[in-house]
């Protein structure tokens, strides 16, 4: 079971705290899988080379995530090890990806809440990194503002290689999908001049 992290509603498709909503649609659209509402996610079902896997995308705000994400693992008899939680992350650069499977939520609301819901730690987290704001800006503003034009373009180029990272994790096993994209993204890959 995935579930990417972000906010309901139109003003925030587009904002840096909705890059896990980003991934999974580009991980649906690669794998063919149909969102559709079902409860209080917008949720599919298909399957990632030779997994089958859940998609789900919270309906709620994200620091109320935990809830929809226990939900789901009761509705589908699965357990927190069955879970991958895909969101950004402030500390690692823009494109950056980091997969864990232990720790604290680092400031992350939806992680927070997901952690106090579960009550464990034992899950599989990709993280995807949106960077840190210059200028002292107020940090509730900056992941709920959209990306500039060219971390837009930034974003859309490293998206493909999330999904690479979501199915390496699945088919190989989280050690592996760490050994390979645990580095930042080639800038070649993300930034030509």
């Amino acid at each position: 079971m995935v579930v990417g992290l972000g906010n309901p509603g139109v003003p925030y498709q587009k904002t840096r705290h909705n890059l896990g909503w980003m991934v999974l649609e580009h991980a649906a659209h690669r794998w063919g899988i149909a969102l559709a509402p079902h409860g209080q996610a917008l949720q599919g079902q298909g399957v990632a080379g030779d997994c089958s896997v859940l998609l789900a995308l919270p309906l709620i705000w994200m620091n109320q995530t935990g809830e929809v994400v226990l939900s789901l693992l009761h509705e589908r008899n699965r357990t927190s090890s069955d879970l991958i939680l895909v969101y950004d992350d402030l500390d690692l650069p823009l494109g950056a990806l980091k997969i864990k499977t232990r720790g604290g939520p680092g400031g992350h609301n939806g992680l927070r809440s997901v952690l106090s819901q579960l009550d464990t730690e034992n899950f599989c987290r990709l993280k995807i990194g949106i960077g840190r704001p210059h200028d002292n800006e107020d940090l509730s503003h900056y992941v709920l503002s959209p990306f500039s034009p060219d971390e837009g373009e930034q974003v859309d180029a490293v998206l493909p290689r999330v999904v690479d990272a979501l199915e390496c994790v699945m088919s190989e096993g989280i050690p592996a999908a760490m050994n390979r994209f645990h580095a930042p993204p080639p800038l070649s890959d993300i930034d030509e001049p």
